[in-house]
């Protein structure tokens, strides 16, 4: 290798590393390059970093949020008992912002709640839209359960809340008993359901979109001040100038940072919270997969600049790459972070502080805001969502129903009705003095409550017999399918049985580094579980690894004398010798007719084969290697023998329910 020049890999967000290695290379013992890797990864430790999607990564953020949350939570309880006159005090603190003649004044409590929570809601305004776009919501069929689900899981609740408060003026709280937590209610989620399928995680999420969606309508339209016509329009005005130059394609993020701003005063300003701002722009956020174009184009331009490392070669060189990942993905890295562990946490800490003692629980556990927020969450949440999603399968006759089983629905409904940040808004903005301490209480009893009660449930769904245990956790429906070309005996390559319950694809490339340091997991997959079918596609990935395509096209030469897994091994033990000559060498230690051989490696006769492949991964948006699906599903993870044999066995006992 040259004096100096490393092989790197590049590892476009959540994609498989896409390596980068010098011509005729070999590639041994490699190690993480930059700061933290920053992003450029040399081999071996990097093919076992988790490649995972961003809703796993979401669900990982909020999960892992919810400690910081519950941490806040109890400082300002502690805070509250010892001087509840200087926790109020801090929290009334004015802070002014002014531009020439005009400007905005809100108190400290004030600039949280509805400044810095925009963020918040931002944020659930992306996930909302990636689930749309490429999430379970992409089949347009799946949206009405989850919809009529989450409206349940409001309606009833409120309905409750409304019964136990009828004819008190606290009756105007009745929004604080609808919407979800989702940073909670993962994070209990994960604390007392542990080993549950992520599918259950991605279903509780789901339908909490809902409630985050419907919790903003009610707040903007039934908790707002007196409505000033005027800076409303102007409000709505910005918001359609975010979307116009959204869809001519521009790209300067200050010009949308200084928009929003704008349209956030004009919202303050017109008496409508502005936090709908928030949410209005992350629905307004596009979400898609890099293509390989994209990062071809990406790998490209690195090149140029690797070659000749000028100013104005980095910057194009930046401009690719930050193209190649759409905006929603970047907008909910920058700011998914900051909502879950600082802003949400700081809301807790202006809000959830309330003085403690024996009186007060005596009288608010028997007052109605307490008994109503208890009731309608305890009761209400779980009934309202696995109600409606009984009776959407029932009226469908089977067509729509949940994406996990019934005991999984009971237990997230049962979560759900962890309510704490929308209800303690909600409270903030509907109640006052001594109700509105009544409410604090009841939000966070039931916060505690709904856990225990989701731990309950799944305590019982783990005594029930092993097959019915997994169909009410897994449930019956069909998974949606990534891979879109069906494997074809006729013409894939297999191994294992061709019947057999488990299929696992993987879309490979001979020179990958990392393919290369999973087949050892591969082949053990296969070891283990002798029902298995492994399918083998190829995806040379020619921009970066300059011999791949000739060795993919060499596997399907050797295919042609019977002899493709024997090639495919050996080529997978020689990454290193990839040259014309060594792979007429190969066929020549594998007993093969190198004269034949070697015709048809120099007429391409297996390009077509190798073109077909490519095809197919771009049709199911594959654009790094390796990339599994299992019986049709994309495997998103660590490629290593525990998360493969993880993935095969929740395959295996989905397909053993539902036959």
């Amino acid at each position: 290798m040259p004096d100096g020049e490393a092989p790197v890999c590049q590892v476009p967000t959540g994609e498989a590393p896409v390596c980068r290695v010098p011509d005729g290379e070999a590639l041994n013992t490699l190690e993480p390059s930059g700061p933290e890797g920053g992003g450029l990864w040399s081999g071996r430790t990097a093919w076992a970093r988790r490649m995972e999607t961003p809703l796993r990564v979401f669900l990982r953020t909020e999960t892992g949020s919810a400690s910081v949350l519950a941490g806040a939570t109890v400082v300002a309880l502690i805070w509250a008992n010892i001087s509840i006159s200087g926790y109020d005090k801090v929290w009334a603190t004015r802070l002014s912002l002014q531009v020439g003649g005009s400007g905005v004044t809100l108190d400290l409590r004030g600039f949280v709640n509805s400044g810095l929570m925009a963020f918040f809601f931002l944020v659930a305004g992306l996930e909302a839209r990636r689930e749309f776009d490429m999430g379970e919501l992409r089949v347009r069929s799946r949206l009405a359960l989850p919809f009529v689900a989450g409206l349940g899981g409001m309606v009833l609740p409120i309905g409750i809340y409304l019964i136990v408060n009828a004819g008190r003026p606290s009756e105007h709280g009745w929004g604080m008993a609808m919407s979800t937590d989702t940073a909670f209610a993962l994070g209990a989620l994960a604390l007392v359901g542990r080993r549950l399928p992520d599918r259950v995680r991605t279903y509780l999420l789901t339908f909490s979109v809902v409630d985050d969606l419907a919790g903003l309508a009610v707040i903007a339209v039934a908790y707002s001040g007196r409505i000033q016509v005027v800076p409303l329009l102007a409000g709505i005005g910005f918001l359609v100038v975010i979307g116009v130059i959204r869809a001519r394609g521009v790209r300067y993020g200050l010009a949308y940072l200084l928009i929003a701003i704008a349209a956030w005063v004009a919202f303050l300003k017109s008496g409508v919270d502005p936090i709908v701002v928030g949410l209005i722009a992350g629905l307004m956020t596009y979400a898609y997969s890099a293509t390989r174009a994209s990062l071809e184009q990406a790998s490209e331009a690195f090149r140029s600049f690797r070659e000749q490392p000028t100013a104005e070669l980095a910057q194009s060189a930046r401009d690719v790459v930050r193209i190649a990942i759409s905006p929603n993905d970047r907008l909910a890295q920058i700011f998914h972070p900051w909502t879950s562990y600082v802003i949400v946490p700081l809301f807790a800490l202006a809000n959830a502080g309330i003085v403690i003692n024996g009186g007060f629980l005596a009288r608010a556990y028997t007052s109605p805001v307490t008994l109503g927020i208890l009731i309608g969450y305890l009761v209400g949440k779980p009934v309202g969502t696995a109600g409606c999603a009984w009776l959407m399968t029932k009226f469908s006759h089977g067509r729509l129903r949940p994406p996990v089983g019934w005991g999984a629905v009971a237990g997230a409904g049962a979560v759900a009705g962890i309510g704490f940040t929308v209800s303690l808004l909600i409270a903030s903005l509907a109640l006052q003095g001594t109700e509105l301490a009544e409410a604090k209480l009841g939000i966070l009893s039931v916060t505690v409550a709904a856990s225990a009660l989701t731990w309950i449930i799944f305590q019982l769904v783990n005594k029930l017999p092993t097959r019915t245990r997994l169909r009410a956790l897994l449930g019956t429906a069909e998974v949606i399918t990534d891979l879109v070309v069906p494997v074809d005996p006729a013409r894939d390559h297999l191994r294992g049985p061709e019947k057999a319950p488990v299929t696992v694809v993987e879309y490979g490339d001979f020179e990958c580094p990392y393919c290369g340091q999973a087949e050892p997991a591969v082949r053990e997959l296969l070891r283990d579980f002798g029902d298995v079918r492994y399918v083998w596609r190829h995806l040379p990935l020619r921009d970066v690894h300059p011999e791949a395509q000739l060795a993919a096209e060499a596997a399907e030469a050797a295919a042609r004398q019977g002899a493709f897994w024997d090639m495919h091994d050996r080529l997978f033990d020689h990454q290193d010798a990839l040259s014309a000559r060594d792979l007429i060498g190969h066929a020549a230690a594998l007993g093969l007719d190198t004269e034949r051989f070697a015709t048809d490696l120099r007429k391409h006769v297996g390009r077509a084969h190798v073109n077909e492949d490519v095809d197919s991964a771009d049709l199911s948006g594959v654009s790094g290697t390796p990339t599994f699906f299992i019986n049709g599903k994309r495997h998103y993870g660590a490629y290593d023998i525990d998360n493969l044999r993880k993935a095969v066995k929740t395959a295996a006992a989905r397909t053993k329910i539902t036959a």
